[in-house]
């Protein structure tokens, strides 16, 4: 439309009340148009709320709660993917670990955090486990929790061929290094980490014995980065001083720019038309191609689809890598999986 825009950035501290607070304070005090972002799911289960009480367009940009695109309001869009595909190519990596790539793989420990993320996310996962003939236990802890001691002595007890983390952000460092200091960790049995372990500086200095630790990723692998991740990683990199950039930064660019060209193919601030507009939207960015195929002109209903596809980016790419040098870049890491993108073979350890 030719006219500057103002971005104005709130921080919701990955707590659902200060989600919800935030949420309602951009749009009733700062009259904003469009909201972009999110990271917990948690936040966006009542952020989502907000906006549609509101009548505001809201793209999330790393909230995987199925429920917050499966309600069909009108003003949610995500690009982020859904848990519970997720938690299916989890599974999908785990049954090729068994029957490719050689290992043992016969009970699976899921730690899981106690939130909208990780209590669905984890029992998606052990469902899906058991049908693929692979036994599961899973602990929940709280967020917060610092001491793992008790709950690593129970996954001994379990004995199991690989170490699953649903925890996020310090917990998920946590529960790595205490488990490595007991004789659990990624160098002793097979571990997936929380993709918060993509934050190379972070994982190491947290978890310096987290060396062939498996770490899902989310977006496009760097060989088939695109001339929009190619133009935002510049950036980012300028700006930073990090080499390379975060999955959930690839998304907040994204989100921020697919409402953008919203605006400026509806041609107005009207959240009806930007949501219209976002409905028909074919955006080429970091992430890939992004549309919103399952909409009000194509309903989950007619298109034989579940309820979670509505306004919901279709074809974002997860991969599976591994740390397989100590210090390494997470953006250098070994991809494992899936074979069409894989750039080495997985080290499986304590087998």
């Amino acid at each position: 439309m030719g006219r500057p825009v103002e971005l104005i950035v709130v921080d919701s501290e990955g707590l659902p009340e200060r989600g919800a607070s935030v949420t309602e304070r951009l749009i009733s005090q700062e009259g904003v148009v469009a909201i972009a972002g999110g990271y917990h799911s948690s936040v966006g289960v009542v952020a989502k709320e907000v906006a549609h009480d509101y009548g505001i367009p809201i793209v999330f940009a790393n909230t995987w709660n199925d429920t917050i695109t499966s309600v069909q309001y009108p003003q949610v869009f995500r690009i982020a993917p859904i848990s519970s595909e997720v938690s299916a190519i989890d599974v999908k990596f785990m049954q090729w670990l068994r029957d490719e790539a050689g290992a043992r793989l016969e009970k699976v420990v899921l730690l899981t955090e106690n939130t909208d993320y990780g209590i669905p996310a984890a029992e998606d996962t052990a469902r899906l486990l058991s049908e693929a003939g692979i036994e599961s236990v899973t602990f929940g802890v709280d967020i917060g929790t610092q001491d793992f001691a008790g709950i690593i002595e129970r996954v001994r007890a379990e004995e199991p061929d690989l170490i699953m983390s649903l925890a996020t952000g310090e917990a998920s460092y946590n529960f790595a290094q205490q488990s490595a200091d007991a004789g659990l960790g990624p160098q002793d049995v097979p571990t997936m980490c929380d993709h918060v372990a993509l934050e190379s500086d972070a994982f190491w200095t947290n978890v310096p014995d987290g060396n062939y630790c498996f770490v899902r990723r989310i977006g496009l692998p760097p060989q088939l980065y695109n001339d929009a991740a190619h133009g935002f990683l510049a950036g980012y990199e300028a700006r930073t001083g990090k080499e390379g950039a975060e999955s959930y930064a690839f998304a907040a660019y994204d989100a921020v720019r697919v409402i953008a060209q919203a605006i400026d193919e509806a041609g107005t601030t009207d959240a009806q038309a930007i949501i219209a507009a976002l409905e028909e939207i074919t955006y080429e960015g970091a992430l890939g191609t992004i549309t919103f195929p399952i909409n009000s002109r194509n309903s989950p209903e007619e298109a034989g689809v579940d309820p979670k596809w509505w306004h919901q980016f279709p074809d974002p790419a997860v991969t599976v890598v591994q740390y397989q040098q100590e210090g390494e870049d997470s953006v250098g890491a070994t991809v494992v999986y899936p074979p069409t993108y894989r750039t080495g073979e997985p080290v499986i350890v304590g087998q």
